[in-house]
């Protein structure tokens, strides 16, 4: 994994741990692909639009 895709799931891990989340939205083609290759987009979610991604 690259820095950034530790930093972000140690984002998400100390988030879940304060019972809190991370969601992500709008992202880009290129930005969703590389979520998706290093796996982040299982453990993080991602919507279209950013209405989606704070509707609990």
């Amino acid at each position: 994994m690259r820095l950034g895709s530790v930093a972000l799931a140690a984002a998400r891990r100390d988030a879940v741990t304060a019972d809190g989340w991370i969601r992500l939205a709008v992202l880009t083609e290129p930005v969703q692909r590389v979520l998706e290759i290093v796996g982040l987009d299982t453990i993080i979610a991602c919507y279209p639009t950013l209405a989606q991604a704070l509707t609990p």
